[in-house]
């Protein structure tokens, strides 16, 4: 983003034109911060045979799938909607891989049946796979490292009370599943959480994962998931994409050549690539004081952005309407019928009724998180590519709402 007093935009093109020719809410994705993210992690990891698998479940829209798939990246998927949609974005079914959990097995085979890698993550699941396929079909497996991440309780995912994966103290009994049908495992994955700082907790995987991989013999890659942390605040620490990129490639290299064979490095960022990419723009309604308190109150809620209450997520909010007003404290709040707060006690520049306030970071699990909620309409979404602004989602109506509803007769 590039701000001066009278001009906050985004590859020279203005967010508050951007605003005012689609109309608030709205979100705003910037393809040059996505391609810089993604050429970074390339550079990171340069060292090794890496493959980047986008997580589309942070932004899911095909306009985005489709960039990233111009620079090279696979997908990530956790749905037969996901890998439906990344099929139809053009994205081969080798470059996709599914990670399903707790879903029905229909599901499963009907992802086998397009082609994709399937990820398993439950002994039965693999059991009845292996009655079905054998070896005709290859698998990747999902592993619970029983490694706490740290950071938020709500996005780690490999301690040993999460629902993810096959717990590694299982090994034996998968092995004994492996043997008994001839399962062919071409993939091993881990996945421990997001915002993760520290190169050691994916070097503590990475030594768990590499001593599990020793009992397959067929392994074509091994998966360590995602978790980079990137920056909410000014002043927050992120992590070092090149020193964890030249650690666990050092790592990599040296099993590869215990192994025998040099298989694939596989990462599913999703926040990494697109969430600083992200803006979401709303409009001011109302400025109500009240005798503790000075709200905002914004044409958008938990509806459109879900995880400041959902997370206690933090976004930066700039008032691009008014940048260098006097600051001031404001309660930023939505207008849903909940408690519905996107920010306490904020400094920010003076807002005014009709200002338009920027969040910032809000690529990912921003729209794909977004909701129904009180019958409100979802917003539009908006690429800028080479200078120009592209709208990749229209605005919903009434109409959306209706479509899928079927009128009972009294």
């Amino acid at each position: 983003m590039n701000m001066t007093e009278s001009n906050i935009s985004i590859q020279g093109v203005n967010l508050l034109d951007i605003a005012h020719r689609y109309g608030a809410p709205v979100y705003v994705y910037d393809a040059d911060v996505i391609k810089r993210q993604y050429d970074t992690l390339l550079d990171a990891f340069s060292g090794v045979n890496v493959k980047i698998k986008f997580a589309c479940k942070a932004l899911s829209n095909i306009s985005v799938m489709r960039l990233l798939r111009s620079f090279g990246s696979g997908l990530d998927t956790v749905s037969i909607q996901e890998v439906e949609l990344g099929l139809y974005a053009g994205f081969e079914p080798h470059e996709i891989i599914y990670t399903p959990n707790c879903v029905s097995y229909e599901e499963i085979q009907s992802a086998i049946g397009k082609g994709v890698v399937v990820n398993i993550d439950n002994l039965s699941v693999l059991e009845r796979f292996g009655h079905d396929y054998g070896n005709s079909v290859p698998c990747c497996v999902r592993l619970n490292p029983h490694i706490l991440a740290g950071g938020n309780h709500h996005i780690q995912t490999g301690h040993i009370d999460s629902k993810f994966g096959i717990s590694i103290y299982q090994l034996r009994h998968l092995l004994r599943i492996v043997q008994t049908y001839n399962i062919r495992v071409n993939g091993l994955h881990v996945h421990s959480g997001s915002d993760i700082l520290d190169a050691g907790v994916f070097l503590q995987g990475a030594d768990i994962i590499f001593d599990a991989a020793r009992n397959f013999s067929d392994l074509e890659f091994i998966d360590f998931g995602s978790g980079f942390k990137v920056a909410y605040k000014d002043d927050d620490v992120t992590t070092d994409i090149q020193d964890m990129g030249k650690k666990i490639s050092k790592a990599f290299n040296e099993f590869c050549d215990e192994y025998g064979k040099k298989l694939e490095l596989w990462f599913e960022p999703g926040k990494y690539l697109v969430s600083e990419a992200g803006y979401f723009l709303v409009k001011t309604n109302v400025i109500k004081q009240t005798v503790s308190t000075v709200f905002a109150g914004v044409d958008s809620g938990q509806n459109h952005l879900i995880r400041p209450m959902f997370y206690d997520a933090y976004h930066r909010i700039i008032n691009i309407s008014n940048p260098e007003g006097t600051p001031r404290v404001y309660s930023v709040v939505g207008y849903i019928c909940e408690t519905d707060t996107f920010a306490w006690d904020r400094k920010i520049a003076e807002i005014r009724e009709g200002d338009i306030l920027c969040f910032l970071n809000a690529g990912a699990y921003g729209f794909t998180m977004s909701s129904n909620y009180n019958s409100r309409l979802r917003p539009a979404e908006v690429l800028v590519y080479q200078g120009k602004d592209i709208l990749i989602r229209r605005r919903e109506s009434l109409d959306d709402i209706l479509s899928t509803q079927i009128e009972a007769v009294f």
